[in-house]
């Protein structure tokens, strides 16, 4: 299948795409549309018409029903002054395959044969170790991701598991691990997938009767990527077949790399045994950049950005906006965005501000209270002590405050999973756990939802504020 696209086309494209990102309120928001736009394998352009092509119709059928109007919005913004529609179509050629060459006549029979292998989900290109900054923040983690390059499945080094939290690079870390695998050698069946993704191809592969096919293609592989390894325990019945693949692959001297939001031991839902595979080989975390890394990254991300981002613009970002890296990629692509619309827009600090004062109000919200403050303002509404608020105490009344102020602390600032669980002298799975059960409780008790905004009100939050990490 061709599907070509003038190079005006393309650039509106590339532009409505960058806008609507830039519109998306949370990292994590942000993080899903990535992956499912990561699904689009080519566009075209014809009277009027942009066709998106996808890698299988459930993309096809998503893109249509959540992101077609948007788009429509985001190209018109982009500069497509004449009405266009957007249609979404599977592309059938992008089905993952293995292709096993046949072996040629001079080949020795002792000589394997090579096979080829397409990644489940596409290795973005610019994933790349050169692409990726190194810092205080990330350093361990890349002398790990090159040293499996070096030797994949080497012991030590299998499985690398990385953690960290949302918008640090986890992602674009472990891609640059199979770019650079497959640089070395093109034949490297290298296979990159989310969780979420690996456990719907094994429910479909469950209902359409071809669960061997599945087993065939997924333990038959060189390196497996598996990305946001956390959400694995939202199916009981899926670990046990990952557990199995795990094995034949770890046993086989094939490299596994996944990423999580928190460490092995803290993953909520997970299998004893498979955290004790996870830990096998080696765990590095990232963690937030110091200034100069945000920096330097900054300057890294704004290298193909036209017209050049002033260096001054890109020091007033670093500043400002510390959360996460995602968020400072919100900030610059506004920023480039509005000049694009505006070129003779004057970057001083009075318009930065004002440009980017909803990342601003957001980090300023994020950093302003303690975890203790955020426990003394629950305790109050609830009527219990701050000692009952970190004691071992079981009693329904307690564990409701107890569990709302970790709540507010992991979903409302930045502080980390260990800041949080130090604070309330728990573990990190006890707060996972409190989170998940008052996000449950909330859509079905008003009156919960009714505390929780007189809480943050207090504290100086609006639910707008919420981070969905």
């Amino acid at each position: 299948m061709s599907n070509t696209i003038d190079a005006a086309s393309k650039g509106a494209w590339d532009r409505a795409i960058t806008i609507y990102l830039s519109t998306l309120p949370t990292p994590d928001e942000k993080s899903q549309v990535e992956r499912y736009f990561g699904m689009i394998t080519s566009v075209s352009f014809s009277d009027g018409v942009f066709t998106v092509y996808t890698a299988n119709k459930f993309a096809a059928e998503l893109l249509k029903d959540s992101y077609a109007s948007k788009l429509k919005n985001c190209l018109s913004l982009a500069g497509v002054s004449k009405p266009i529609e957007i249609e979404f179509k599977f592309d059938e050629s992008s089905i993952p395959a293995i292709v096993i060459p046949k072996q040629s006549s001079d080949q020795q029979p002792s000589e394997k044969s090579s096979t080829y292998f397409e990644s489940t989900m596409p290795l973005i290109e610019d994933y790349t170790f050169d692409e990726f900054v190194v810092g205080p923040s990330n350093s361990y983690v890349h002398a790990a991701a090159r040293g499996v390059t070096q030797e994949p499945g080497k012991k030590g080094y299998n499985p690398l598991f990385i953690h960290g939290g949302t918008g640090l690079g986890k992602t674009h870390i472990m891609q640059a691990i199979g770019n650079e695998i497959k640089r070395k050698n093109p034949m490297a069946a290298v296979c990159y997938l989310t969780a979420e993704r690996f456990m719907n191809e094994y429910v479909n592969a469950l209902t359409s009767n071809s669960i061997q096919q599945f087993r065939d293609r997924y333990r038959k592989i060189d390196v497996l990527l598996v990305d946001d390894i956390q959400f694995m325990g939202q199916r009981k019945n899926f670990q046990e077949e990952f557990f199995n693949t795990f094995n034949a692959l770890h046993q086989e001297g094939k490299q596994i790399v996944m990423t999580s939001d928190v460490a092995p031991k803290d993953l909520p839902s997970i299998e004893t045994r498979l955290i004790s595979r996870f830990e096998w080989g080696m765990v590095q975390e990232i963690e937030l950049p110091s200034y100069e890394t945000r920096l330097a990254i900054l300057k890294k991300k704004s290298e193909t950005i036209r017209p050049k981002v002033p260096d001054e613009t890109l020091k007033f970002i670093a500043q400002n906006i510390k959360s996460h890296v995602r968020a400072m990629e919100g900030a610059l692509a506004k920023v480039n965005v509005m000049v694009q619309m505006n070129p003779s827009l004057p970057l001083n600090e009075q318009i930065l501000s004002h440009l980017l004062k909803d990342f601003i109000e957001k980090e300023k919200t994020q950093k302003k209270v303690s975890i203790e403050e955020i426990q003394k303002a629950v305790a109050a509404k609830y009527f219990v002590t701050m000692t009952q608020m970190v004691s071992a105490e079981r009693t329904a009344s307690v564990v409701t405050p107890r569990q709302l102020a970790m709540f507010i602390a992991r979903k409302f600032t930045t502080k980390s999973l260990p800041e949080i669980a130090k604070q309330f002298d728990k573990t990190h799975a006890t707060i996972i756990h409190g989170v998940k059960s008052i996000a449950r409780r909330l859509d079905v008790e008003p009156e919960l939802r009714d505390n929780l905004i007189s809480i943050i009100s207090e504290l100086g939050y609006t639910m707008d504020d919420r981070i969905d990490a």
